[in-house]
């Protein structure tokens, strides 16, 4: 086991011999070892809390970091060219979901922003979602306490809606899915 060099390019080989939790986007490492704040896991705990209240998991399934997702060009999931571990995956194809965890794209990816993640929040997992087709994807901002829900539209995301803290979150996948902002932020 190993560390990797974060300058480097790596592959899916590389990854599977590091030591601790790291991402791999474009064969970029990226170290998820930094513990949440307080306020990030009570966001992420009161969007699983909601979600799966309104799933039940019967449909679909909602899953917490660290969760792997894998995404691959030719759909092997072998070697798959990038790994990532979103807050919240929403998976509605048991198909998709194995012991190691999700191949391909799931329903819906939420991402609660902090100070470290938030450009590759918003630049490298925005694209990366975009291109393997996950339709809905929320960031959670909880500096500006806001909300940016983007949908799938013709292969690229459109912004669905910018919620702010007297809204709330109105997802378009699911349309009965209502979750109040101010819950979000009241820690």
């Amino acid at each position: 086991m190993s560390n990797p060099d974060e300058k480097k390019i790596h592959t899916y080989q590389d990854w599977l011999t590091w030591d601790g939790t790291w991402e791999l986007i474009n064969g970029k490492a990226y170290n998820m070892t930094p513990a949440p704040t307080s306020l990030h896991k009570f966001i992420v705990g009161e969007l699983h809390f909601a979600l799966r209240t309104f799933l039940q998991n019967r449909r679909c399934y909602v899953f917490v970091a660290p969760f792997d997702v894998y995404f691959s060009e030719s759909e092997e999931y072998e070697a798959p060219e990038h790994v990532i571990q979103p807050d919240l995956s929403v998976v509605c194809s048991k198909d998709q979901i194995s012991k190691s965890g999700c191949h391909g794209a799931p329903t819906l990816i939420i991402e609660v922003l902090s100070p470290s993640t938030a450009l590759k929040d918003f630049n490298e997992k925005f694209n990366l979602y975009q291109k393997y087709g996950v339709q809905e994807y929320w960031i959670v901002d909880p500096g500006n306490r806001t909300v940016h829900v983007y949908t799938m539209k013709e292969g690229s995301y459109q912004v669905s809606h910018l919620y702010t803290e007297q809204e709330s979150i109105q997802s378009v996948i699911f349309n009965d899915l209502k979750v109040p902002i101010n819950r979000l932020f009241s820690f």
